[in-house]
């Protein structure tokens, strides 16, 4: 059985009625299971990760836009997030049971498909990329929904499928196929966001941090705390113990603390091992104790 993961990016973090109508569509698909259901307010942002066999997913992700499509506009929406889409970014990342090589063809079929169903300017985007500038999201996500009506006239940035206009509620939409992918947030106990903004400098890779991390300062306002939201691409080269104690240890020149953690999504277990391993001092592998792995293998 070939089983993919999805995570589609949702530009909605506020309307609960919204968000619940959403995840239904896509849950309401038969052989699809929803794994995880994430909103943020001050982000304005809905994370929603879903599993199955290909077919099945993309056809929930489809449903899932649909609903998106029709009720998010973009010309009213505010958050901290960056943003170019109703239906912002959806990868999708191969569990088993199938080459990369052959998703990726179906995904390039899917995002066609989609940028035709929604009259939607589609980027195919990081291993899905065919031009340089769009392997990166906050490359092609730069300028955001505002800006793109400009942008998208640039011939470098004509989509790959679709209009060669900005959807006028739903923006654009970038979709490819991605590695796991782990969506990580540091919370400071600080309400000066450029505290925020300068840690998050120290660890993204774009200015001299690590290499398999992008990174941003924010303000979350309903919380009174600046945060460091980070996409960890790479969990294997630069695993979350190192990103938390490096933010820690950048956090300490301002006197502050952090707060606390959140993973938005799934992340797989191994990257959960190597912080447990690392915190405990731990001389071998968990994995190698762990009763689960000793019964079923």
């Amino acid at each position: 059985m070939a089983t993919v993961e999805a995570v589609p990016n949702f530009s909605e973090g506020r309307n609960e009625e919204l968000i619940k109508e959403i995840s239904d569509a896509a849950g309401a698909v038969e052989g699809v299971k929803i794994l995880d259901v994430q909103s943020d307010k001050d982000h304005n942002r809905m994370v929603l990760t879903l599993a199955g066999e290909v077919e099945p997913v993309m056809k929930g992700v489809m449903e899932a836009s649909r609903v998106a499509v029709a009720k998010i506009d973009l010309r009213h929406h505010r958050g901290e997030h960056k943003r170019m889409g109703a239906v912002d970014v959806a990868p999708f990342i191969p569990v088993s049971g199938i080459k990369k090589k052959e998703l990726k063809s179906r995904v390039e079929k899917f995002a066609k498909e989609f940028a035709e169903t929604f009259n939607i300017p589609t980027y195919l985007y990081y291993e899905s990329a065919k031009q340089d500038n769009r392997v990166k999201l906050p490359d092609l996500r730069e300028g955001e929904f505002e800006g793109f009506p400009k942008k998208i006239k640039l011939p470098e940035w004509k989509p790959d499928f679709g209009p060669d206009v900005v959807h006028e509620t739903a923006g654009c939409t970038a979709i490819g196929i991605r590695p796991f992918l782990i969506a990580f947030n540091v919370n400071l106990r600080t309400n000066n966001v450029e505290i925020a903004k300068e840690i998050a400098k120290a660890v993204r890779g774009s200015s001299g941090g690590f290499e398999s991390v992008q990174g941003m300062g924010f303000m979350l306002e309903d919380r009174g705390l600046a945060q460091v939201s980070m996409n960890i691409l790479d969990y294997k080269k630069n695993p979350i113990y190192r990103v938390v104690e490096t933010i820690k240890f950048e956090a300490a020149r301002y006197g502050i603390e952090i707060d606390g953690c959140e993973i938005v999504g799934a992340a797989p277990m191994e990257a959960f091992l190597q912080c447990a391993e690392f915190y405990l001092r731990m001389t071998d592998k968990l994995d190698e104790h762990m009763i689960e792995k000793k019964i079923w293998g």
